[in-house]
């Protein structure tokens, strides 16, 4: 392994940190890595299984680390509000925004949203929101760290059909769930500048990386040789889950990031070298009035207000 790597991670102790999807993959090893630096971190995870199995993995691996499983499903607002008001203590210093889905076949959330949109923007979004006063609390170096992908170049938000009611197409709808991703980054951080918090709003990529996003939505609808194919690419071709975090942990950790910055890979595909914000994003990412906009439904959407930015 080159480059910075989780051996850089600052000293994390006395930090409280939220992941979400933190039972594999790369929200995993997030999760991991954080509490081997000292944090308490919250699992926030749908299956409770998983998650409380996510536990002890964690435990065994940073012997007295301070963490704990907590019940999140992002597809179901109910289930965000639930966790907000559950999560213990005043004080939240990261917010890792990590779990999602990709390519799915057509469904809706329990809120009934496009399945991709919902959990990956408007999940985070509900969650966030409900989360950022206790990051506000926090001060100095809290931050809000969204996993995006290279791929929301597939396609940006279409503010006429969010929920992709017409012509549905998963791998669009995954790009725009990503892009939806990012412009809610972009106007987050310009909302807590404007107000002048110590808060930091940033996006990470990890390229790409052996994780069960893969096959998911291939083994949702039966197609098992599809999913072999898939499971056979992550062994030849993906990275590791390890080098796959390092964006994400970089972002949340890093002295050098700033506002809306985009952490990824020097190169789309691979992490090799220090993560970097020179990754590919499409500038309509940074559009003010596409952020604008999409933060407006999304606060309709959700029924989760940003009032007080």
């Amino acid at each position: 392994m080159t480059g910075w790597n989780a051996s850089e991670i600052p000293d994390q102790s006395g930090r409280t940190a939220v992941v979400t999807g933190a039972n594999s993959g790369i929200g995993y090893v997030t999760a991991r890595e954080l509490a081997r630096r000292g944090a308490r971190v919250v699992l926030a995870c749908r299956d409770a299984t998983r998650g409380k199995a996510a536990e002890e993995r964690v435990r065994a691996a940073a012997p007295g680390a301070d963490v704990q499983f907590a019940p999140l499903d992002l597809a179901d607002l109910s289930s965000v509000r639930a966790f907000a008001a559950d999560l213990p203590g005043d004080r939240l210093d990261l917010l890792i925004n990590n779990a999602g889905v990709m390519a799915l076949p057509q469904r809706r959330t329990v809120d009934g949203f496009e399945m991709q949109f919902g959990t990956n923007h408007l999940g985070h979004f509900a969650l966030t929101g409900l989360l950022l006063p206790r990051l506000r609390e926090a001060g100095h170096g809290a931050r809000v760290v969204t996993v995006s992908s290279g791929l929301h170049v597939l396609g940006t938000v279409d503010p006429r059909d969010l929920n992709m009611e017409h012509r549905y197409r998963r791998w669009i709808a995954y790009g725009r769930s990503k892009s939806a991703n990012l412009l809610f980054t972009h106007e987050l951080a310009q909302r807590l500048t404007a107000e002048g918090s110590r808060v930091v709003a940033v996006a990470a990529h990890p390229g790409y990386a052996a994780t069960n996003l893969q096959t998911a939505g291939a083994r949702m609808e039966g197609r098992e040789a599809a999913a072999r194919l898939a499971e056979l690419a992550n062994r030849l071709f993906a990275q590791s889950p390890e080098d796959g975090a390092r964006p994400t942990l970089y972002a949340a950790t890093a002295q050098d990031v700033r506002q809306d910055d985009y952490f990824g890979p020097r190169f789309e595909y691979r992490s090799s070298g220090t993560p970097t914000r020179r990754t590919v994003r499409a500038p309509w990412t940074r559009n003010d009035r596409a952020g604008a906009g999409l933060w407006a439904a999304s606060e309709r959407l959700t029924g989760v207000t940003y009032d007080w930015l």
